[in-house]
């Protein structure tokens, strides 16, 4: 089966800048706090599906995308910045 792919050969262009984000956030925010706040938002994520969206390993689906900007405060813009 095809699959999209960004040029980096990754799943989804947005999981780095989640990934950097999150880790520049203060106070400090887990992966597993992050899954924690998006499954408040009623986006059913965990620990490992994070890992594998910031590892670019998962597709990011634009309901995720959108929920991640505003769990991170940042706009769709700076997650989806190459």
């Amino acid at each position: 089966m095809y699959k999209n792919r960004a040029v980096s050969g990754k799943n989804n262009i947005s999981g780095s800048n989640i990934a950097r984000i999150r880790k520049e956030m203060y106070p400090k925010v887990s992966q597993r706090l992050l899954a924690d706040k998006m499954q408040l938002e009623g986006i059913e994520l965990d620990k490992n599906a994070i890992q594998r969206i910031e590892s670019g390993a998962r597709f990011v689906t634009d309901i995720e995308l959108k929920t991640f900007a505003k769990v991170l405060a940042v706009s769709y813009e700076e997650l989806l910045a190459e």
